[in-house]
């Protein structure tokens, strides 16, 4: 089968040709209909995540869904021809493009306890964007931000993930406001259904917001920790710049909480899939060809991309 794979830092993927993986005991094998690219990815292959992925050479993608083509002999619950995506399973180690290979070929393995069927009317490509993006979105502001109807909420950074978050707490119930350097994301915001857009967090302030979820991370925590209301909660999932500077009275005397939050799980991915499937969670989605990865991959590290971007296959 064909497949693109990482053989070493600083060097681009590499097609191949390989194996047809066969499933084992709690496996299934994946026919890939859809798979996510990922920053992370653009951060394995430069070598920022010391540890990730577990070994070289190894075929990368962590976003996956596509549909079941074998059964390992003791798998009861799943059947040939079924639509599914890959969850997190709580293990990165052990995760598809982490630490075995991923959804960067025609086909892959997928672990039962992975396994989330897809609806009828839920795309392979918006399913693959639910296992990472959409999941980890979801995870932050419902899971650890404790989101729910009538909570005011503040989004820093309107990329992929901050679309999604803003998107996901609108549908929540949540009074969202957001705040991206970037004037021309306005537009969107407003479509997303936030209440107030800005151009700078600070403006937060003012609104008495109980908990604030940022998506940038570019010495933006110090400026969440003061804009939160006083007992508020700041989450922190962008860490595009990793060392900041918080001021530690502001922290205190405002007695303010301030998670960090790492992707989510199976329960995140299939509420985010059950939202595709209402028709009212509709990020933008770049697909592209199989064939296509590599340039797919450089095009995302320069910024080009809209939205989040899918390989899509028939």
């Amino acid at each position: 089968m064909k497949a693109w794979q990482y053989v070493s830092i600083d060097k681009p993927l590499t097609e191949v040709a390989l194996p047809h993986p066969v499933a084992g005991p709690g496996q299934v094998v994946i026919d890939v209909k859809g798979a996510g690219l990922c920053h992370t990815d653009i951060s394995f292959l430069d070598g920022h995540i010391p540890g990730m992925p577990t070994h070289l050479p190894i075929v990368l993608g962590h976003e996956v869904a596509g549909v079941i083509t074998e059964l390992g002999d003791d798998v009861t619950d799943f059947a040939v021809g079924e639509r599914v995506a890959l969850a997190p399973n709580g293990d990165p180690f052990t995760a598809p493009g982490v630490g075995r290979d991923g959804g960067f070929a025609e086909h892959t393995i997928g672990l039962v306890p992975e396994l989330v069927r897809i609806p009828d009317n839920v795309s392979y490509a918006q399913a693959a964007t639910a296992t990472d993006a959409g999941g980890t979105a979801y995870h932050a502001v419902k899971i650890v931000g404790g989101v729910e109807a009538g909570t005011r909420l503040g989004v820093i950074g309107l990329g992929g993930l901050g679309q999604m978050g803003a998107r996901i707490s609108v549908l929540l119930g949540a009074e969202v406001y957001a705040a991206d350097i970037r004037e021309e994301q306005e537009p969107l915001a407003r479509e997303l259904g936030v209440a107030g857009f800005f151009t700078d967090a600070a403006a937060f302030a003012s609104l008495g917001l109980d908990v604030i979820v940022d998506f940038a991370g570019v010495d933006t925590t110090a400026t969440a920790i003061d804009a939160v209301r006083p007992g508020g909660r700041v989450v922190q999932i962008g860490a595009s710049k990793p060392d900041t500077t918080i001021n530690l009275i502001s922290l205190i005397n405002r007695n303010v909480t301030l998670f960090g939050s790492l992707g989510g799980d199976k329960a995140d991915v299939a509420a985010v899939i059950n939202l595709f499937a209402t028709g009212e969670l509709a990020p933008p989605i770049s697909t592209l060809l199989f064939e296509e990865i590599g340039t797919g991959i450089e095009a995302l590290r320069r910024g080009e991309v809209v939205g989040r971007s899918v390989v899509v296959r028939p």
